[in-house]
């Protein structure tokens, strides 16, 4: 089941180009006042600006190998996977969706476009991006899954 990855990689995509033609680097844009804005912010690091420091080569490198790793370990997992399987794949599909789309921006820009900024009175969540978004809710997916079914096979195998 590709499609869910495909579809995350596009939407990241356009919505990524969509913000860095409509608004200007640091420009922010209220949606609903004093909760959510548009900005356009680039990001050098990793998640929640880890790592986020200009001339910090090593970064750059160590996020490129880590998402490549992720992308292999995540593949090799969908295709060990049984065909009947679907809400494990869909959950791994939005992992690796989102991991190639933050993978391109920074392979072609060195950085990734994040735009999504969330915040109440002065407590801003980290801005954060389609890609961001599809890994946090697949990583919570597989765990709820791998979870549950720990239980039924607990279950199962008790007498």
């Amino acid at each position: 089941m590709a499609w869910p990855a495909l579809a995350i990689i596009c939407l990241d995509q356009v919505s990524k180009l969509a913000v860095v033609h409509s608004l200007r680097l640091h420009e922010s844009v209220p949606v609903i006042t004093g909760f959510f804005n548009l900005v356009h912010i680039r990001n050098r690091g990793m998640a929640f600006g880890l790592m986020n420091r200009p001339g910090f080569d090593f970064a750059f490198y160590f996020l490129v190998i880590a998402s490549l790793a992720a992308v292999t370990i995540i593949l090799l997992w969908l295709f060990r996977l049984q065909k009947d399987d679907r809400w494990l794949t869909l959950g791994l599909s939005l992992i690796l969706g989102g991991a190639l789309g933050n993978l391109i921006d920074r392979l072609r820009l060195q950085e990734v476009i994040d735009f999504l900024d969330f915040f109440v009175g002065t407590y801003h969540w980290h801005t954060f991006n389609v890609a961001d978004s599809a890994i946090t809710v697949g990583t919570f997916w597989v765990a709820v899954i791998l979870v549950f079914r720990s239980k039924k096979d607990v279950k199962q195998s008790s007498p």
